[in-house]
């Protein structure tokens, strides 16, 4: 028999949870795991339990975040002059605002 496979913190995950997600909501939280830093199933995990998720700077942050940035003036650029703006690109445009700031250690 193998060897139980145990997270960081010595605790046995045997349980499995799926859901049903639209692309556009699968979209917005696979851009929030990538400003996280995180891996999918800790972001959920802590977003579910209503704990802060804490984003440490490194160079998988950052690269997220000129990722993200990169496709949102892409998307500003498509829409031009005051073109309906989706509340997609809203979200993602306040996620990297919160990252940006709490990298810094200005936002409250």
């Amino acid at each position: 028999m193998s060897a139980k496979n145990l997270d960081s913190k010595g605790r046995f995950r045997a349980k499995t949870i799926g859901f049903r997600v639209s692309p556009e909501e699968d979209q917005l939280i696979n851009s929030a795991v990538a400003l996280s830093g995180m891996t999918k199933q800790d972001y959920i995990v802590k977003r579910l339990l209503c704990r802060d998720v804490v984003v440490q700077g490194n160079p998988r942050v950052y690269k997220a975040l000129k990722n993200q940035l990169a496709e949102v003036l892409a998307e500003l650029k498509r829409i031009k002059n005051g073109a309906n703006i989706d509340a997609e690109l809203l979200e993602t445009i306040r996620l990297i605002n919160i990252t940006l700031y709490g990298l810094k250690g200005e936002y409250e």
